[in-house]
């Protein structure tokens, strides 16, 4: 559906400077790169865990570290950038962007890099948020919709390009750095971002701007490094009574959260969690949905990567390709699926997605077992794009059949919730590793039983995966019949938190 608006004189002034585009293709670059080092991490985690002999939960907190961070920020980072200024709170985050990926880069071992990567993150949730609030305060109405579809390209771009550009640059070994430069490409582009972005983005704010809610921000925090932690941990430890105590503690430190928010929405309407969107069904479902996906994508892709690299002992470029068909397919169903499939079919487009997701993943559970030790890039294609074109027909819908019922004034709270939680769901998902596939591997394996054991744990995994999808199937009957796509994504109450196309992992 498509409509026209009268021109206002303030949009004819923005059409006027021709400085925006230039603006636009630095916070688009900002977000490539945001989205390229998620997706570039894991092809190279089983080169880092060689070279720098990193543990098992190491591993996992290089990239559980940063989803955290990221997530703990976002809600915030979109806030200050209201209340100071976009372009000051984005170049600010370009900024310590570029400096922990030097940090990452140089890091001189395993704590050092994951205490980058979770700074990395915190400054990804300062940078990312004003992305899109820049382009809206940049862009009259009526070009937004070209500007979102170029968004759209970017973050399809990243998705396929990450795992490729990472396997390249770690298997180029440049300089003799290994798998570095992953981490040290961001310098330049920081850089180049920082100096001309200073330039040619104009500054904006929001007249009613909410509070910061920092104590919130503390108790999500504290909450999820307290069920996080243990689960990372607790195998390398032997599962000892403090790690049971910790989860435990989690919920109430969850509960207390809970508590101060209605008590902070009641004292000034700024509360980090809008408590009174979970009274929308639909909402709540679809939170749930968004957060246990999320646990799918951090568990999948963590042990895909181990599964190929250390069980089937392949290079970082062969792993690469192997993940195109899934990629191509996940593009191309969640193009369809906004386009053509979700206006016509509903939420069964959504629920199918989970199952054809589910069905992909016992189909390389089957694989997996049937070719063991000697399967091959080209037996992996089918259950690759099986389960890329499930993905893709949940995972583009997904937000907006969220939203669906949410009433309008809340629209950008809740946008900043959904892109919220499934960076959590990603960061719990990436601590349940520990359970679902590590829990399987002996700590003193010899060479001819590490890809046996890598086999046997991937599949267990998988299981557990396609369990977990049949679960989202469930829920997702709460989701509306009908849900209605914006596709624009304008924020209805400031565009600080304004919803984003969805970032794959």
């Amino acid at each position: 559906m498509t409509f026209t608006e009268p021109i206002s004189e303030t949009d004819r002034a923005a059409s006027g400077d021709r400085r925006r585009w230039f603006a636009l293709a630095i916070v688009m670059t900002a977000a490539f790169m945001d989205l390229v080092d998620v997706t570039i991490v894991n092809i190279a985690i089983p080169s880092i865990q060689q070279d720098e002999g990193a543990s098992f939960s190491q591993i996992q907190w290089i990239t559980a570290g940063y989803a955290l961070a990221f997530a703990a920020g976002l809600i915030t980072g979109g806030r200050l950038g209201d209340i100071h200024g976009r372009k000051r709170i984005f170049l600010l985050g370009v900024g310590g962007f570029t400096i922990a990926s030097a940090l990452c880069g140089l890091a001189a071992n395993p704590e050092m890099l994951v205490a980058s990567r979770i700074l990395q993150g915190a400054m990804a949730a300062l940078m990312v948020p004003q992305v899109l609030s820049i382009v809206h305060a940049t862009f009259p109405a009526h070009e937004r919709g070209k500007v979102f579809g170029l968004f759209g390209a970017v973050v399809g771009l990243g998705a396929v390009s990450g795992p490729l550009l990472g396997a390249l640059l770690t298997e180029w070994n440049l300089f003799d750095l290994s798998w570095r430069p992953i981490f040290l490409i961001n310098l330049p582009v920081g850089i180049a971002g920082l100096v001309l972005g200073s330039r040619v983005i104009t500054e904006s704010k929001a007249p009613g701007a909410l509070k910061l809610d920092l104590v919130g921000v503390g108790l999500v925090t504290l909450g999820l490094l307290m069920l996080i932690y243990p689960l990372t941990r607790g195998r390398e430890l032997g599962w000892p009574l403090w790690g049971y105590v910790s989860m435990v503690c989690a919920l109430l430190v969850l509960a207390a959260l809970v508590a101060y928010e209605r008590r902070k929405s009641a004292r000034d309407g700024s509360p980090l969690v809008e408590l009174s969107l979970f009274r929308v069904k639909s909402f709540a479902a679809g939170i749930a949905v968004q957060t246990v996906f999320g646990v799918v994508l951090g568990v999948f892709f963590l042990v895909w990567t181990l599964y190929m690299q250390v069980g089937l002992g392949w290079s970082p470029l062969r792993a690469g390709l192997t993940g195109v068909p899934f990629s191509i397919a996940v593009s191309t169903a969640a193009g369809l699926s906004v386009q053509k499939l979700v206006p016509r079919f509903g939420r069964k487009v959504l629920q199918a997605g989970a199952l054809i997701m589910a069905a992909g993943v016992l189909l390389y559970m089957w694989e997996s077992s049937r070719y063991g030790i000697g399967t091959t890039s080209w037996q992996m294609a089918l259950p690759l794009f099986v389960m890329g074109v499930g993905m893709g027909l949940i995972i583009a819908p997904l937000t907006d059949a969220v939203l669906s019922e949410v009433p309008r004034k809340h629209a950008g709270a809740a946008s900043g919730l959904i892109n919220t939680v499934q960076q959590m769901g990603n960061a719990l998902g990436l601590g349940l590793v520990s359970v679902v596939f590590f829990g399987l591997i002996d700590d003193h394996l010899s060479p001819a039983e590490i890809g046996p054991a890598y086999i046997d744990a991937f599949r267990h995994a998988l299981g557990w995966v396609a369990a977990v999808l049949g679960v989202i199937f469930v829920v997702m009957f709460a989701l509306p019949k009908r849900p209605a796509l914006h596709v624009e994504g304008a924020p209805s109450e400031g565009p600080a938190e304004v919803k984003e196309p969805a970032l794959v992992p």
